[in-house]
């Protein structure tokens, strides 16, 4: 049986849709939400395996438009097809303007025991420019009733990089995100694909161009606020106070087995990558007839590759890779088999050697495309 570490629950529908956002997400189809929980279910329960559950994330989208009935009824179908233990980190996205006190005092009650809260900015003109549909006074109030509901494990999500942002108003989110003191802070560089509203609203001249100098100002400053405010930083985009970093996502970057459900839901088991369809008609069609998704990836993972996405994935972790557990998991040594890219790397700066590990150097956090495309094999 394959030893599933993580479960990751898509929750494709949105009030409406972000400007830059890429992920499989659906408007304006709310009345579609109890086919497609019963359709989630029905997945979760062909697609019972063995293994320890250690978390339960459910993303989006925005998770926290179904009702806490609904996420508990997912989490008890899980619980009845997995070994979900007692201890489980169960995250659950929320978008402020979605909830109030109420709502997250009874999640609380059904178990969840973790926030991630997408504020992206504590600005209301890049809120506005971003299409969130929610202000810097709602979130400020949602992370409030967060708190009050008893949550004390509460991630912020925000984003830097944005066109026109400035240092001083990155650092003026950065300080009233610390003010409220979430136990975690994600912080995310503006990523856009051509078909993203923002894309093409700066293309036509609304917006000015991202500047990659400015991001990476925005990126060294929120390194030296948040260590000076006592945050870890564990991962590129990621800071957490002792104990509180996010488990759920070191199972992907320390190369666990993760299982997927849900419309475009990835899965990585027994070095097999899979990924429902994003289509939602497709989806619902198929588990009302108790049929499994149609999946748009099925791919066995090569050798090369998966020691390639593990080089990656250890390097994106500030703690960087243990090279003894490295040979122990691929019978190898890395530094002979990755011999030029390293050496170039650990010459221009980008990565650094200490005792048994390997890692990334500040600069190199800052270039990390930079480094990770050089332990791609030839065939990617």
């Amino acid at each position: 049986m394959p030893d599933i570490k993580a479960i990751y629950v898509h929750v494709p529908f949105c009030k409406r849709k972000c400007k830059y956002c890429t992920f499989a997400s659906y408007c304006l189809r709310e009345n579609d939400i109890p086919a497609y929980l019963n359709g989630v279910k029905k997945e979760l329960e062909l697609r019972s395996a063995g293994g320890i559950i250690d978390t339960v994330y459910f993303g989006g989208g925005t998770p926290s438009l179904l009702s806490v009935a609904q996420i508990a009824g997912i989490l008890d179908t899980i619980k009845n097809n997995f070994d979900l233990r007692q201890d489980a980190e169960i995250t659950v996205e929320v978008n402020p303007g979605t909830v109030d006190l109420k709502y997250l005092s009874d999640l609380n009650k059904a178990g969840i025991n973790r926030l991630s809260l997408g504020v992206q900015s504590f600005n209301d003109a890049e809120l506005e420019m971003l299409g969130r549909i929610h202000t810097a006074k709602e979130a400020l109030k949602v992370i409030d009733d967060a708190n009050g509901a008893g949550f004390s494990n509460l991630n912020l999500d925000l984003i830097y990089g944005l066109p026109g942002q400035s240092l001083k108003s990155w650092e003026g989110s950065l300080l009233k995100a610390l003010e409220t003191n979430p136990a975690h802070l994600s912080l995310y560089a503006l990523t856009l694909e051509p078909e993203d509203l923002l894309f093409k609203e700066i293309n036509s001249g609304k917006y000015p161009e991202i500047s990659p100098d400015t991001a990476a100002e925005q990126y060294e400053l929120a390194e030296k606020l948040l260590k000076n405010h006592g945050y870890t930083h564990y991962e590129i985009s990621n800071w957490a106070k002792p104990g509180a970093e996010c488990c759920h996502n070191l199972v992907y970057w320390q190369g666990g087995r993760y299982l997927g459900i849900g419309v475009a839901a990835h899965s990585f088991i027994e070095n097999r990558r899979t990924a429902n369809t994003a289509d939602l008609d497709q989806y619902l069609d198929a588990l009302s007839c108790g049929k499994p998704p149609p999946q748009e990836l099925n791919e066995i993972i090569p050798v090369e590759i998966d020691i390639a996405e593990s080089v990656i994935l250890g390097l994106r972790l500030c703690g960087g890779i243990d090279l003894s557990h490295f040979q122990k998991r691929f019978n190898i040594d890395i530094m002979e088999w990755y011999k030029e890219p390293i050496g170039e790397l650990l010459n221009i700066g980008l990565i650094e050697t200490d005792k048994n590990l390997i890692r990334l150097t500040p600069h190199g956090r800052l270039l990390g495309n930079e480094v990770f495309w050089r332990f791609l094999p030839d065939t990617v």
